[in-house]
Protein backbone atom coordinates (compact mmCIF):
# COMPACT_ATOMS: atom_id res chain seq x y z
CA UNK A 1 0.00 0.00 0.00
CA UNK A 2 3.02 2.32 1.14
CA UNK A 3 4.33 1.54 -2.56
CA UNK A 4 0.76 3.01 -3.98
CA UNK A 5 0.81 6.37 -2.54
CA UNK A 6 4.60 6.85 -3.52
CA UNK A 7 4.38 5.93 -7.13
CA UNK A 8 0.93 8.62 -7.35
CA UNK A 9 2.98 11.21 -6.66
CA UNK A 10 3.09 13.94 -9.26
CA UNK A 11 6.52 15.57 -9.77
CA UNK A 12 5.03 17.80 -11.53
CA UNK A 13 3.20 19.64 -9.16
CA UNK A 14 5.96 19.77 -5.98
CA UNK A 15 7.86 22.44 -5.19
CA UNK A 16 11.05 22.24 -5.16
CA UNK A 17 12.72 20.61 -1.76
CA UNK A 18 14.74 24.03 -1.17
CA UNK A 19 11.62 25.77 -0.78
CA UNK A 20 9.54 23.62 1.32
CA UNK A 21 7.84 25.90 4.24
CA UNK A 22 9.75 25.03 7.37
CA UNK A 23 7.29 23.24 8.94
CA UNK A 24 7.63 20.15 6.41
CA UNK A 25 10.95 20.32 6.87
CA UNK A 26 10.66 19.59 10.84
CA UNK A 27 8.10 16.89 9.82
CA UNK A 28 10.61 14.99 7.23
CA UNK A 29 13.51 15.48 9.51
CA UNK A 30 11.72 12.99 11.64
CA UNK A 31 12.18 9.88 9.65
CA UNK A 32 16.18 10.26 9.42
CA UNK A 33 16.36 7.78 12.44
CA UNK A 34 13.31 5.56 12.52
CA UNK A 35 12.79 3.06 15.38
CA UNK A 36 12.16 -0.41 14.75
CA UNK A 37 8.90 -1.66 14.18
CA UNK A 38 7.26 -3.10 17.43
CA UNK A 39 3.79 -3.18 18.56
CA UNK A 40 5.06 -1.97 22.18
CA UNK A 41 7.24 0.70 21.51
CA UNK A 42 6.34 2.36 18.11
CA UNK A 43 3.76 5.53 18.33
CA UNK A 44 0.64 4.85 16.23
CA UNK A 45 -1.79 7.54 15.17
CA UNK A 46 -5.24 6.44 14.24
CA UNK A 47 -7.43 8.84 11.77
CA UNK A 48 -10.62 8.73 10.15
CA UNK A 49 -11.11 11.88 7.55
CA UNK A 50 -14.65 13.61 7.27
CA UNK A 51 -15.13 14.53 3.46
CA UNK A 52 -17.21 16.15 0.75
CA UNK A 53 -17.34 13.49 -1.06
CA UNK A 54 -15.57 10.44 -2.57
CA UNK A 55 -14.05 11.98 -5.92
CA UNK A 56 -10.50 12.42 -5.29
CA UNK A 57 -10.16 15.52 -7.60
CA UNK A 58 -12.94 17.79 -6.91
CA UNK A 59 -13.99 16.56 -3.35
CA UNK A 60 -12.36 18.12 0.08
CA UNK A 61 -11.28 16.98 3.48
CA UNK A 62 -13.85 18.64 5.98
CA UNK A 63 -12.18 17.16 9.15
CA UNK A 64 -9.73 15.09 10.61
CA UNK A 65 -10.00 13.38 13.48
CA UNK A 66 -7.12 11.04 15.21
CA UNK A 67 -6.12 9.67 18.28
CA UNK A 68 -2.80 8.51 19.76
CA UNK A 69 -1.55 4.66 20.90
CA UNK A 70 1.57 4.28 22.93
CA UNK A 71 2.37 1.69 24.78
CA UNK A 72 -0.66 -0.41 23.28
CA UNK A 73 -2.96 2.13 25.20
CA UNK A 74 -5.16 5.09 23.48
CA UNK A 75 -3.87 8.27 24.85
CA UNK A 76 -7.41 10.30 25.69
CA UNK A 77 -5.48 13.26 26.64
CA UNK A 78 -3.71 13.73 23.36
CA UNK A 79 -6.38 13.71 20.58
CA UNK A 80 -6.56 15.38 17.57
CA UNK A 81 -9.21 16.88 15.55
CA UNK A 82 -9.76 20.16 12.90
CA UNK A 83 -12.18 21.01 10.79
CA UNK A 84 -11.25 22.72 7.54
CA UNK A 85 -12.93 25.85 6.25
CA UNK A 86 -14.78 25.23 2.41
CA UNK A 87 -14.97 26.41 -0.72
CA UNK A 88 -16.65 23.34 -1.86
CA UNK A 89 -19.21 21.63 -0.75
CA UNK A 90 -21.22 18.85 -1.12
CA UNK A 91 -24.87 18.90 0.85
CA UNK A 92 -25.93 15.59 -0.17
CA UNK A 93 -22.88 14.24 2.63
CA UNK A 94 -24.51 16.03 5.49
CA UNK A 95 -26.56 13.27 6.49
CA UNK A 96 -23.38 11.12 6.85
CA UNK A 97 -20.76 13.43 8.78
CA UNK A 98 -23.67 15.85 10.44
CA UNK A 99 -21.27 18.94 9.42
CA UNK A 100 -23.10 21.84 8.35
CA UNK A 101 -21.65 24.47 6.32
CA UNK A 102 -22.16 27.66 8.73
CA UNK A 103 -22.45 25.17 11.74
CA UNK A 104 -20.65 27.12 14.60
CA UNK A 105 -17.27 25.99 14.95
CA UNK A 106 -13.43 26.98 14.60
CA UNK A 107 -12.58 26.38 10.92
CA UNK A 108 -8.77 26.99 9.65
CA UNK A 109 -7.65 27.11 6.07
CA UNK A 110 -6.35 23.64 4.65
CA UNK A 111 -2.41 24.90 5.41
CA UNK A 112 -3.56 25.49 8.80
CA UNK A 113 -4.88 22.52 8.76
CA UNK A 114 -1.96 20.62 7.21
CA UNK A 115 0.36 22.05 9.48
CA UNK A 116 -1.39 21.64 12.79
CA UNK A 117 -2.03 17.34 11.27
CA UNK A 118 1.53 17.08 10.58
CA UNK A 119 2.87 18.48 13.96
CA UNK A 120 0.88 16.09 15.68
CA UNK A 121 1.68 13.03 13.51
CA UNK A 122 5.13 13.42 13.10
CA UNK A 123 7.00 10.15 12.27
CA UNK A 124 4.13 8.23 13.56
CA UNK A 125 2.79 4.62 12.41
CA UNK A 126 -0.62 5.71 10.59
CA UNK A 127 -3.82 3.27 11.42
CA UNK A 128 -6.75 3.85 9.26
CA UNK A 129 -9.61 2.06 8.12
CA UNK A 130 -9.68 1.22 4.25
CA UNK A 131 -6.70 3.98 4.56
CA UNK A 132 -6.22 4.39 1.13
CA UNK A 133 -9.23 6.69 0.96
CA UNK A 134 -7.96 8.71 3.70
CA UNK A 135 -4.43 8.91 2.73
CA UNK A 136 -4.87 9.53 -0.54
CA UNK A 137 -7.58 12.50 0.29
CA UNK A 138 -4.77 13.92 2.58
CA UNK A 139 -1.85 13.61 0.23
CA UNK A 140 -4.28 15.66 -2.09
CA UNK A 141 -4.34 18.64 0.27
CA UNK A 142 -0.34 18.64 0.52
CA UNK A 143 0.06 18.06 -3.73
CA UNK A 144 -2.25 21.26 -3.68
CA UNK A 145 0.34 22.78 -1.14
CA UNK A 146 3.23 21.92 -3.60
CA UNK A 147 4.24 19.32 -1.24
CA UNK A 148 5.08 15.85 -1.26
CA UNK A 149 2.52 12.69 -0.28
CA UNK A 150 3.58 11.62 3.54
CA UNK A 151 6.47 9.76 5.13
CA UNK A 152 4.60 7.57 7.42
CA UNK A 153 4.39 3.59 7.47
CA UNK A 154 -0.02 2.84 7.28
CA UNK A 155 -1.79 -0.04 8.68
CA UNK A 156 -5.06 -0.96 7.24
CA UNK A 157 -7.63 -2.55 9.81
CA UNK A 158 -9.32 -4.24 7.03
CA UNK A 159 -6.17 -6.06 5.98
CA UNK A 160 -5.80 -6.59 9.57
CA UNK A 161 -9.08 -7.84 10.57
CA UNK A 162 -9.34 -10.32 7.39
CA UNK A 163 -6.14 -11.79 8.65
CA UNK A 164 -7.90 -12.56 11.78
CA UNK A 165 -10.36 -14.69 10.48
CA UNK A 166 -10.45 -18.35 9.83
CA UNK A 167 -9.80 -19.17 6.12
CA UNK A 168 -12.83 -21.19 4.96
CA UNK A 169 -14.53 -21.99 1.72
CA UNK A 170 -17.82 -20.12 3.37
CA UNK A 171 -16.41 -17.25 4.55
CA UNK A 172 -15.84 -14.53 1.87
CA UNK A 173 -11.97 -13.40 2.22
CA UNK A 174 -11.94 -10.54 0.39
CA UNK A 175 -14.71 -8.98 1.85
CA UNK A 176 -14.72 -5.13 1.93
CA UNK A 177 -15.90 -4.97 5.62
CA UNK A 178 -17.48 -2.02 7.14
CA UNK A 179 -16.20 -0.24 10.42
CA UNK A 180 -20.13 -0.88 11.36
CA UNK A 181 -19.74 -4.72 10.62
CA UNK A 182 -16.45 -4.97 12.59
CA UNK A 183 -17.57 -2.83 15.64
CA UNK A 184 -20.80 -5.10 15.76
CA UNK A 185 -18.56 -8.79 16.09
CA UNK A 186 -16.28 -6.72 19.09
CA UNK A 187 -19.49 -5.55 20.39
CA UNK A 188 -18.75 -1.61 20.65
CA UNK A 189 -20.02 0.98 21.38
CA UNK A 190 -20.90 2.92 17.61
CA UNK A 191 -23.12 5.92 18.92
CA UNK A 192 -20.21 8.09 17.82
CA UNK A 193 -20.19 6.76 14.04
CA UNK A 194 -19.50 9.34 11.38
CA UNK A 195 -17.35 11.79 13.48
CA UNK A 196 -13.85 12.13 12.53
CA UNK A 197 -12.76 11.64 16.31
CA UNK A 198 -15.60 9.01 16.75
CA UNK A 199 -14.67 7.10 13.71
CA UNK A 200 -10.76 7.36 14.99
CA UNK A 201 -11.49 5.97 18.61
CA UNK A 202 -13.67 2.87 17.21
CA UNK A 203 -11.03 2.14 14.38
CA UNK A 204 -8.33 2.54 17.48
CA UNK A 205 -10.16 -0.07 19.53
CA UNK A 206 -10.17 -2.32 16.28
CA UNK A 207 -6.41 -1.96 15.56
CA UNK A 208 -5.86 -2.83 19.24
CA UNK A 209 -7.97 -6.23 19.08
CA UNK A 210 -6.91 -7.48 15.75
CA UNK A 211 -3.02 -6.39 16.37
CA UNK A 212 -3.75 -8.27 19.63
CA UNK A 213 -5.42 -11.63 17.97
CA UNK A 214 -2.46 -11.28 15.34
CA UNK A 215 0.31 -11.50 17.75
CA UNK A 216 -0.63 -13.87 20.21
CA UNK A 217 -2.07 -16.61 18.25
CA UNK A 218 -1.19 -16.33 14.97
CA UNK A 219 2.88 -14.89 16.34
CA UNK A 220 2.76 -12.50 13.72
CA UNK A 221 5.11 -9.29 14.13
CA UNK A 222 4.47 -5.83 13.48
CA UNK A 223 6.60 -5.92 10.48
CA UNK A 224 4.93 -9.17 8.86
CA UNK A 225 1.42 -6.90 9.69
CA UNK A 226 2.78 -4.48 6.99
CA UNK A 227 2.80 -7.07 4.11
CA UNK A 228 -0.89 -8.58 5.04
Amino acid sequence: MLNFFRRNKSKNTETPKSYYPEYWERYEALFDNEPELDLQTNRFVVLDTETTGFDYNLDRVLCIGAVEIVNRKINVSNTFETYIRQEHFNEKTVKIHGILKHERIVTFTEDEAIQQFLEYVGNAIIVAHHARFDMTMINEMLKRKGLPVLKNKVLDTVNLYRATRIKSNFIQYDKPYTLDEIAENYILDVSDRHTAAGDALITALIFLKTTAILSNKKKLTLAKMFKL
